[in-house]
């Protein structure tokens, strides 16, 4: 890591992950590299290196500040209401997600390769960043779904973490994927994230209170 002020290299850091952001909304993980995105920095690709040695470590990154955007969400949802019905609490929950779609478009892909293909250190930022928007989580259904008890909550919090990943796919459909299910004689019900999402949270939590 190159010598400086945790501010400077901070600074570098978003800097450089702000333009793998900007690529990703156009470019594809597969077509991105780090020389694309040296190209859209103040960086040259070695100077990019002293921060992120892979793309995945830099996409790990960029996952982890979508986590703690997350998790500011659902604190700030803490804060602001001292308590809201089980429909209301789906509907804010829900539409947390659907702020969030580039979170979830990254949940959607191979975590496993992004994670094998980054330094411990890395790996433990993006973790750190994850625990957060979990424990944020935890916290909104402490607050507001008393009567879960901790085995409520886990048992919420364990469907629902892995339910996120798959929801991207499901809400995003290309004209290519839908022209495919069309051509295979599959129906297709179009659902936004919002309402999955909402359908979702609001059969867990109602099962379990």
């Amino acid at each position: 890591m190159p010598k400086g002020s945790a501010e400077l290299t901070r600074a570098r850091k978003d800097e450089i992950i702000a333009a793998c952001r900007k690529l990703y909304e156009t470019m594809s993980f597969k077509e991105i590299t780090l020389k694309e995105i040296g190209q859209q920095t103040s960086f040259t690709r070695t100077s990019i290196d002293n921060y992120f040695e892979t793309k995945e470590e830099l996409f790990l990154a960029l996952f982890g500040q979508e986590y703690d955007r997350f998790a500011e969400d659902l604190n700030g949802l803490c804060e602001r209401e001292a308590a809201l019905t089980l429909d209301a609490l789906s509907s804010e929950l829900a539409h947390a997600l659907e702020r969030r779609p580039l979170m979830l478009k990254l949940l959607s892909m191979n975590l496993y390769d992004m994670e094998a293909n980054s330094r411990m250190e890395r790996l433990v930022e993006f973790k750190v960043a994850y625990g957060k928007s979990k424990d944020a989580l935890d916290r909104c259904l402490m607050k507001f779904c008393p009567g879960l008890g901790e085995e409520g909550r886990q048992t919420f919090l364990y469907a629902f973490l892995p339910f996120v990943y798959g929801l991207y796919p499901y809400t995003f459909v290309t004209d290519k994927q839908k022209e495919a299910m069309e051509q295979a004689g599959i129906s297709y019900a179009y659902m936004s994230t919002y309402e999955m999402a909402f359908s979702f949270i609001r059969t867990m939590l109602g099962g379990l209170e």
